[in-house]
């Protein structure tokens, strides 16, 4: 781009030129806005991903129902923070094709909050599963799963995913803060947040579950929390049907980071619209000259063009960045993807 910039320096070339670069700012300048959009929520991180070893073959029945499932999730994912399907499993439609699902959004989350997590989801489920008979996805704020067989409302406590953060020895004031915690999680019907002095954590249960069999879920949470995390700082436990998490206070406190991030993404997204602010002066200042001299000036065809330079290089370099931050994490999503169980 900048050698066709220095081999035509003529105003005959400004207008295509011109047309061709806006068009590609402003592409670019829309796809970056929505890149730091996306990276911004926080209930869209990944934290574990099953799939069954059974493959279906596509355009199959089963596919057809599998996509009319999806498409019910997105829909009722902004009316409802949980909601449970049975597809294709009547006498007068092939066995085949018979498809149960569910998903789910964390107790606090607002309903557009839900649905945005849900819609990413619902994206990726066929990434990270692609073809197969039953898959769970877990976001940060929501989950999603499916299987051939009817799985609703039926006991698992098989886990799916753990994580323990460092220890914290002879802290007598801490276990005793998370045991309250841990007590208080344990007894949750539904979605619960509690808080111990410097302790915190929620729990929640999958909505197809009894207020029996959540108890029971939570309850084996707990326990495997103590035993697989045992004096860690701070843990998470994935069961089927039943999550519980604690931390010690700011543990988990990414508000700074997320305050970081939204700064550094307002600036770039100032820096670029004053640098269409500009460009869109200096056209119209290229017109009238045009139009009232015959011909434009050569210091405002360098300003011009110095101008659309330094402005693809901005976006290039911020579109780069943006890119390394989601290979990162998509190589993390797999990672954990490969260490999980189904």
């Amino acid at each position: 781009m900048l050698r066709s910039l220095q081999l035509h320096s003529t105003h005959k070339t400004i207008l295509p030129l011109r047309l061709s670069s806006f068009f590609f700012l402003l592409t670019s300048f829309s796809f970056l806005t929505n890149f730091h959009d996306g990276l911004l929520v926080k209930a869209h991180i990944f934290i574990y991903g099953g799939c069954s070893q059974e493959t279906f073959q596509p355009n199959s029945p089963f596919q057809t129902n599998l996509n009319t499932l999806l498409s019910s999730i997105s829909s009722s994912a902004s009316q409802a923070t949980y909601n449970s399907f049975a597809i294709g499993n009547d006498s007068s439609t092939s066995p085949e094709g018979a498809i149960y699902g569910l998903y789910q959004c964390r107790g606090d989350l607002k309903p557009s909050d839900c649905s945005q997590c849900m819609a990413s989801a619902v994206s990726q489920v066929g990434l990270v599963c692609p073809y197969t008979f039953g898959a769970s996805l877990q976001l940060d704020g929501c989950v999603l799963r499916y299987e051939h067989v009817d799985f609703l409302g039926k006991l698992d406590t098989n886990l799916k995913y753990k994580k323990c953060s460092k220890s914290v020895s002879n802290d007598v004031e801490f276990f005793k803060r998370r045991d309250d915690v841990l007590a208080d999680l344990q007894a949750a019907i539904g979605f619960r947040v509690s808080s111990s002095g410097l302790v915190e954590g929620f729990a929640q249960c999958l909505g197809d579950l009894s207020a029996t069999d959540c108890s029971a879920c939570l309850s084996d949470a707990v326990v495997k929390l103590k035993s697989l995390c045992g004096s860690a700082e701070a843990a998470d436990v994935f069961l089927a049907q039943c999550y519980a998490r604690y931390w010690a206070s700011g543990y988990y406190d990414t508000s700074a980071a997320d305050s970081s991030n939204k700064d550094e993404a307002g600036k770039t997204v100032a820096i670029i619209v004053g640098a269409f602010a500009g460009l869109a002066i200096l056209i119209v200042l290229l017109s009238f000259c045009r139009k009232a001299l015959g011909e434009v000036p050569l210091f405002l065809i360098s300003i011009y063009k110095l101008l659309i330079v330094n402005l693809i290089t901005f976006i290039s370099v911020k579109f780069l960045e943006q890119r390394n931050l989601v290979m990162k994490g998509l190589k993390f999503k797999f990672k954990t993807l490969s260490n999980s169980e189904f």
